[in-house]
């Protein structure tokens, strides 16, 4: 029997991870034009400076194409890795520290899984508004050269969960906000510098070139480059949908085993 089963009293109907969901896309009506500069504005940013900036001093290109499309596609997944990570720390730190939100809906009745669920939703949203617009940003640049850059999407949805959802299990562990920076520092960033974003993984040293294939950003890079390139990718498709969504399922379940431990007391 579900934890939220258990309590005393007459039973509750259950509260489905869908309204979890519409309260934070309540609030983030009031909050969405902050946004705007992380989602058009910061990606006009790095296609400018780091595409055709430094670019223009890459003669010869990378793989037999030019750096500004050769490095779309990591830029794309990069921007989704730093938006789940952004979501899934302070803001699930604080549903249990500060806010204390998650408890509240916990007593809605509201089961763990769906507290996760309707989050990692959230998330979700987040991550597939700001993607859309960096193609449409990278679109207007020249810098598409196939149709099948629209399974950026899909792709950027599944990294999302492979990311947000052990990062998730993370944040509701961690007892001081100080361990998410170090999560930040440590994890975050080295992955997004050493996963194929802006050069080559074949350019590192051999411990570090294995340790970017571990990673699930370089997964998604792979399938993102092989997408707006209309090229074939370095793995296998399967192999690479299969490794992002274990990340993610394992990742949901290591979340809500977390949640659980800090909710059912």
């Amino acid at each position: 029997m579900d934890a939220t089963k258990s309590r005393t009293g007459p039973a509750l109907p259950r509260v489905p991870a869908s309204t979890v969901l519409a309260y934070y896309l309540t609030s983030y009506r009031r909050t969405w034009r902050a946004g705007l500069f992380s989602s058009f504005f910061l990606p006009t940013l790095m296609v400018v400076g780091f595409g055709l900036g430094v670019g223009s001093y890459v003669d010869q290109g990378v793989d037999g194409v030019s750096y500004l499309h050769w490095l779309v596609p990591g830029l794309l997944a990069s921007t989704a890795v730093q938006v789940a990570a952004l979501e899934s720390t302070f803001p699930v730190f604080s549903g249990f520290q500060w806010s204390k939100i998650y408890f509240g809906q916990y007593a809605a009745p509201l089961r763990v899984g769906d507290i996760v669920t309707g989050h990692l939703a959230f998330v979700l949203f987040r991550v597939l508004t700001a993607g859309t617009a960096f193609l449409l940003v990278t679109a207007a640049f020249g810098a598409l050269r196939s149709v099948w850059a629209l399974a950026v999407l899909p792709v950027l949805a599944l990294l999302t969960l492979a990311l947000a959802a052990p990062i998730f299990a993370y944040s509701a562990w961690a007892p001081t906000d100080t361990y998410l920076t170090i999560l930040s520092r440590l994890a975050v960033l080295p992955m997004m510098l050493f996963a194929g974003v802006f050069f080559p993984v074949e350019s590192l040293p051999v411990v570090l070139r294995q340790l970017a294939y571990l990673s699930p950003l370089w997964h998604a890079v792979d399938l993102c480059r092989a997408a707006t390139l209309g090229i074939a990718p370095q793995w296998s498709i399967p192999g690479h949908l299969l490794y992002l969504a274990g990340w993610g399922l394992g990742g949901w379940f290591l979340a809500c085993r977390a949640f659980r431990r800090r909710l059912v007391i």
